[in-house]
């Protein structure tokens, strides 16, 4: 017989970015199908979702596109951005990332597909990397304690304020904010302290003093440029009225300025963002957040500290993890959840690339401009202010502010509209002699005979004596050491080695979603078409992003089935803590601003209950069943018990212990007939894309974890986006932003930049493009398929927790190992760090029932890489029957002891099993093995004796 020729309609789908995209081929899923005694997805599917909820009409998106079609639309739309030099300031600056940096960080898997270092045998690269950022911040602030990293200047801002709230022993509610604040940073306190019952009082610089308050922020340099030289003062006189002072500091500036920490600050907070990291029309860019270490305990987010592992060697590891949200929930001093590790990351490095004395040569040069400027701008006529500044200046312009604006445009440059008559520019390391000849062009109403050399020859610096900075920073070896690329390069190469991350191994986080990050995806965020646009460029230049956002508002509002999408929050919390604030808003509406008690059931995510808290709610918890469902009996007591106050339900979906509820509808107008709204958390969105819609079977708003289910990639702890969806009656309430219109009713913002983390947007909308509308659901099986393969071939070797009616998980499964515990000792983390020896980061441990293992594959797992991780696990079983049948010391064992590093086999070996088992104990390893660099880490010794920054080395030798 003859072969039939395939036709050209057949040829052109051979490049199927869905079946890159899904791991197991199809002769794999039907292997897999038949091992849970199904013949397709279609029947899996049937006993996993309920039918009440199974949507059957496909997704209102075009179908999937090629990687190559889809590049040159993302071409097309960065070319409708316009690229201007931004002068506009405000927090978002031009910069050079370094090539070295660039390629071998941001656009490197090793770096950008890693989890949060919760496991911190096989995170010491990022741990180390983190904890040069947070010694930068140190050391450039001069305070003794920083974090790894917030959201964005305005998220810390507001951080500070709650935490010198919880500090100050102040009897009043007012919170004082300089009127020279960056706008933006003001409007998202202005959100986040209506709920605390804070009162933020807008007050001029020079009228701060005497004024009751248990808090005060101060920007340094001031928005438009300013600097007080009596600063120093100022702060000492508000600290003894008792007023608690933070101040937002730009960190190039505090090269050549005295550190926040010299004058008394209690906090000083701002975005490390011209450190190398692009504006991206907003972010992502990490925050910082630096305070005195007497505050340990209340600082938001994340620190990472210096410990010993088992064998007596330094390690790195996430200090005070006790502050964890999940442990503390509605007592929690923050939802933090996000922070902006890779952003951190590449700060970090862009200050061990340049060292203290290139830093300071890059705030010189930028000051000597803005000085050389400012001179020539007096020349022309024009009077400038301040009188003392760093980067920042505000020149009067009278009637003539839009011509001028104008003039800068047709020059390509941006300046910022201050007020009618006042025009702002803020120079970078960006800027060059040829700008400050445009800039003068701009402001000159004929020619100008103006020559920066001779400028620059007789004028003067712009930065006060008072304040200029005398000690020294970044004294430490790894910021004097990788000055040469050769040698930079080795040291990133060096650090990622130690980390586990997606381009190594399969990471099966239960919650988390560790899935594909394409290339294709990713290859945007640097173009300089998306890379280089300020936030508040004029509405015309960022047509191209104005297009991509408004293609993904209505992409994921027809997945969801809401009526409209916001995309300002940064991080899935900040989705959270939206979504409550757009329900209280809608209560409030109606007259009913008395409804403040959120139910929550027992099994929510940490960030659930504190981000309640933060919006200002009473938390109530709902009990779950043996089954690990909603207790709908409890429930419906609970709504009715709390019917007058009642403003929300929070409930994960599918459920936290990873099932489709079958009650979910039930659930929903139980809370609906009591006058409360439902909030579903879209951390598990990934099972439901394309076959069930939140916005149809009952929820108000949810939010859609960006960095889980469409691909953005968790970049070792961030960055994240956590946009929320909404109902019809909600959708009045969506937050606002100062830049974009403030229509009456919406919440104020909760990001500091109108869309958030805009510069990569550009990832979700590659995938949502490239999956389109049949291989969104198609992801969405076959992750349920993943799940419920590994539950199915463990299930004889370790108890699956939760399953739904039929015996099915939904796209994750727990695994108990409690029972195991309880007979021979071996703990749940012990199997997670033997995992590290398999090559392997363990599964989410303890969470959400303490003592078990939450599995989650994700849809991007080969059928071989499950098979391995699954005969890891069979493995360790055997291992530990050994221990339970007495054929393994019942403490001197492999498991006890993982992981075991290379160093450990060297000299005598003590232990009663060999070395062969301890680190080859699958054949295959010898192939290909992973070393952790450290043993297991002592996490009690950490918190003991924290050390968050990186002291001398003799210092780590002698611990």
């Amino acid at each position: 017989m003859t072969q039939s020729r395939p036709t050209l309609a057949q040829l052109e789908q051979t490049d199927d970015f869905i079946g890159r995209h899904i791991g197991p081929a199809a002769a794999d899923r039907q292997a897999m199908l038949e091992s849970l005694n199904l013949s397709s997805l279609e029947e899996l599917v049937e006993r996993v979702v309920p039918r009440s909820i199974l949507e059957t009409r496909p997704l209102d998106l075009e179908e999937g596109r090629s990687e190559q079609q889809v590049l040159a639309e993302l071409k097309t739309l960065a070319g409708r951005n316009k690229v201007y030099k931004s002068l506009i300031g405000m927090g978002y600056h031009g910069c050079h990332l370094p090539p070295v940096i660039l390629r071998n960080v941001l656009e490197n898997p090793g770096w950008y597909t890693a989890y949060t270092p919760y496991q911190p045998e096989i995170s010491q690269g990022r741990l180390e990397a983190l904890l040069n950022f947070q010694t930068m911040v140190m050391d450039l602030t001069g305070m003794e304690l920083a974090n790894a990293s917030l959201l964005d200047e305005a998220t810390a801002a507001a951080e500070a304020m709650g935490l010198c709230r919880r500090i100050s022993r102040a009897k009043t509610d007012t919170f004082l904010v300089a009127a020279d604040c960056h706008p933006q940073t003001l409007a998202v306190l202005g959100t986040r302290a209506e709920p605390m019952g804070i009162q933020v009082q807008v007050v001029a610089p020079e009228q701060l003093e005497g004024r009751e308050a248990f808090g005060v922020l101060l920007q340094y340099p001031g928005s438009t440029g300013r600097l007080d030289p009596q600063l120093p003062e100022r702060v000492a006189r508000l600290r003894q009225q008792g007023v608690m002072v933070t101040v937002a500091a730009d960190l190039l500036a505090l090269t050549l300025l005295t550190p926040p920490g010299e004058f008394g600050a209690d906090v000083v907070v701002g975005s490390t963002q011209r450190f190398g990291v692009p504006p991206g029309f907003g972010g992502p860019h990490a925050a910082y957040f630096a305070t005195k270490e007497v505050h340990k305990r209340a600082v938001p987010g994340r620190l990472v500290g210096v410990t010993i592992d088992s064998e007596g060697r330094t390690a790195y590891r996430l200090a005070l993890q006790t502050r964890e949200q999940h442990i503390r929930r509605e007592k929690a001093t923050s939802n933090i959840c996000t922070a902006q590790v890779l952003l951190a990351v590449i700060a970090g490095f862009y200050a061990a690339y340049h060292g203290p004395r290139g830093l300071t040569t890059i705030a010189r040069r930028v000051h000597r401009l803005t000085a050389i400027l400012a001179e020539g701008l007096k020349s022309l006529g024009h009077r400038v202010e301040p009188e003392h500044f760093f980067d920042t200046l505000t020149v009067a312009t009278g009637e003539r502010t839009e011509g001028i604006l104008g003039s800068a445009r047709d020059r390509g440059i941006n300046l910022r509209r201050v007020d009618d008559t006042t025009v702002g520019i803020s120079l970078d390391e960006t800027v060059t002699r040829r700008e400050i000849l445009a800039l003068w062009e701009a402001f000159a109403e004929g020619d100008i005979d103006l020559a920066v050399e001779e400028l620059d020859a007789r004028v003067a610096d712009g930065l006060p004596v008072q304040l200029r900075r005398r000690s020294d920073f970044l004294t430490h070896p790894a910021f004097n050491r990788y000055h040469s690329e050769t040698e930079m390069l080795r040291y990133l190469r060096r650090l990622m080695d130690r980390d586990i991350a997606l381009d190594r191994a399969m990471i099966p986080l239960g919650s988390c979603t560790m899935k594909l990050n394409a290339t294709t995806e990713m290859l945007p965020i640097t173009w300089e078409g998306f890379a280089a646009i300020h936030p508040f460029v004029p509405p015309e230049q960022a047509q191209g992003y104005r297009e991509l956002i408004r293609d993904l508002e209505s992409w994921l509002a027809a997945i969801t089935g809401f009526a409209a999408v916001s995309l300002q929050p940064n991080s899935g919390a900040q989705g959270e803590y939206a979504g409550l604030l757009v329900i209280r808003a809608y209560h409030r509406s109606r007259d009913e601003a008395h409804r403040n008690v959120c139910l929550i059931p027992s099994s929510a995510h940490g960030t659930n209950p504190a981000s309640a808290q933060m919006a200002g709610m009473k938390v109530v918890v709902v009990k779950c069943d043996k089954a690990g469902n909603v207790d709908v009996a409890d429930l419906r007591a609970q709504a009715e018990k709390h019917r007058d106050n009642l403003a929300a339900l929070m409930v994960t979906y599918p459920s936290t212990h990873g099932v489709f509820e079958e009650a979910i509808r039930e659930i929903c107008e139980i809370v609906h007939a009591n006058g409360g709204q439902i909030y579903m958390d879209g951390a598990n969105l990934n099972a439901l894309v394309g076959l069930c819609k939140p916005g149809q079977f009952g929820a108000d708003v949810s939010h859609m974890n960006l960095h889980k289910t469409f691909c953005i990639p968790h970049g070792g702890g961030g960055p994240g986006v956590g946009p929320i969806g909404v109902a019809a009656h909600l959708a009045p309430f969506l937050p606002a932003h100062p830049f974009i219109g403030t229509d009456s009713g919406r919440i104020g913002p909760v990001a500091a930049a109108p869309w958030g983390s805009a510069g990569i947007l550009a990832i979700t909308w590659a995938y949502i493009r490239l999956m389109g509308r049949n291989g969104l659901p198609e992801a969405s099986k076959t992750a349920i398929l993943n799940a419920n393969y590994i539950a199915r071939r463990l299930e004889d070797h370790y108890p699956v927790l939760y399953t739904g009616p039929h015996g099915m998980v939904a796209h994750e499964c727990i695994i108990d190992l409690r029972p195991i515990k309880e007979r021979c000792g071996i703990s749940v983390e012990d199997v997670a760090k033997r995992l590290i020896d398999y090559g392997f980061h363990a599964p989410t441990m303890s969470f959400p029932v303490a003592g078990t293992l939450m599995i989650e594959p994700t849809e991007s797992e080969s059928r071989q890489e499950l098979d391995r991780f699954i005969e890891a696990m069979i493995a360790i079983r055997q291992e530990i029957r050994a221990v339970e049948e007495g054929r393994m010391d019942g403490e001197d064992n492999p498991l006890r002891n993982a992981p075991h590093t290379a160093a450990s086999l060297a000299g005598e070996w003590r232990h009663p099993y060999s070395r062969e088992q301890a680190v080859y104990p699958v054949a295959r390893l010898r192939i290909d093995k992973y070393w952790p660099p450290v043993a297991r880490a002592d996490n009690v010794y950490g918190d003991r004796h924290l050390v968050c920054a990186c002291p001398p080395m003799s210092e780590y030798q002698q611990a």
